[in-house]
């Protein structure tokens, strides 16, 4: 759902760079309260995650394929403020270093593809946590419905942003069909990667996924045929330095899966073009899509300039691709991270 330069007019790409400038702002600030010295490593490793998985598209229908969003995943794993920033950041590099998604769209990339999904999922999420038993297998329960939801949800906005804004003049009721159409299939493969993720991150490391917390139940034990809470104990507090090495593990664990997904198993891709693509094609809102200002990049269309081996080609943009957002959105999170203990150390009033 990449939306190219010339889809939008440049009004409504104004208005939609403010809002992304305004939900980043946003962001930024709620981010300081979502990471700590847990959390933040995990950050940019999810949008690195989140990069590497948007390049492994999946075929959902004849002619048409689709691939993760991440706004859910990210907002369960490490909150929606933070998720805003992490979708951000993969749609920068993507836009600047791969030629993916137009530069002048970026407004619309952000409030479509990082504000959108991650709202949407979110208050979807949270909602169904709080009729759902209170259990872990909850969470990846509510993360693939919300994650489901939060894909046709993003073509309902992007629908809307085109009857603002569109430049061609296509019958808003066609595209939106064909939009939401598309993009409720689309939603199965957000939501299945999704609720795997998840699953998967809370069975090693239950206390690093934000969406989890405060699940923990309490002990029961049966009397007289009869359920009675236990008296509350103090949690056990594993040593420092094995929860280190534990959050080690997972994050070279997750670097590793990264440039797997990228630099390998994306060769093996669906060729076929995204949703957005397709109907773009079909309904002829495409007519005055522009050329990419950074067309000439590089790493344009995730490949390696000058590199003739198609797979090694390929291969090498994912790896970089990977390691540059981990490094960016590393360098984000622990900055915000700073930021937060900086403000909560004690002011000095000695004279």
């Amino acid at each position: 759902m990449h939306v190219p330069d010339g889809f939008i007019d440049a009004p409504a790409s104004a208005v939609t760079g403010v809002v992304a400038a305004g939900a980043l702002a946003v962001s930024l600030r709620g981010a300081r309260r979502e990471l700590d010295e847990r959390t933040a490593p995990l950050a940019g490793l999810v949008a690195a995650f989140i990069f590497a998985v948007q390049m492994l598209n999946f075929p959902v229908a004849a002619g048409t394929s689709g691939h993760l969003l991440g706004g859910a995943l990210a907002a369960i794993l490490v909150g929606p403020y933070t998720a805003v920033l992490c979708v951000s950041v993969v749609l920068l590099m993507q836009g600047v270093l791969f030629a993916d998604g137009g530069l002048t769209a970026l407004g619309v990339n952000i409030t479509d593809m990082a504000l959108v999904t991650t709202v949407v999922s979110y208050v979807v999420f949270r909602g169904l946590l709080a009729v759902l038993p209170r259990k872990r297998r909850s969470v990846t329960v509510a993360s693939f419905v919300a994650a489901l939801v939060s894909v046709p949800a993003a073509a309902v906005a992007f629908t809307l942003i085109y009857a603002i804004g569109g430049t061609a003049d296509v019958a808003i009721g066609k595209v939106a069909t064909a939009m939401i159409g598309v993009h409720v299939l689309i939603g199965i493969g957000e939501a299945v990667i999704t609720a795997l993720t998840v699953g998967a991150v809370i069975a090693v490391r239950p206390d690093l996924v934000y969406g989890a917390r405060g699940l923990r139940q309490r002990l029961q034990l049966r009397v007289n045929g009869t359920l009675v809470d236990a008296p509350a104990a103090e949690p056990a507090t594993p040593a420092p330095a094995a929860a280190r090495t534990s959050r080690r593990t997972l994050w070279v664990t997750g670097l590793v899966t990264s440039l797997v997904l990228a630099g390998f198993v994306s060769f093996y891709a669906s060729a076929d073009p995204d949703g957005l693509e397709k109907v773009a094609h079909d309904k002829g809102i495409d007519k005055k899509e522009k050329e990419h200002a950074a067309a000439d990049s590089p790493l344009a269309d995730y490949g390696v300039k000058d590199v003739s081996d198609a797979r090694l080609s390929g291969g090498l943009a994912g790896v970089i691709g990977v390691g540059v957002t981990v490094v960016a959105g590393s360098a984000v999170f622990w900055a915000l991270r700073r930021r937060r203990s900086d403000d909560a150390s004690p002011v000095n009033t000695s004279v």
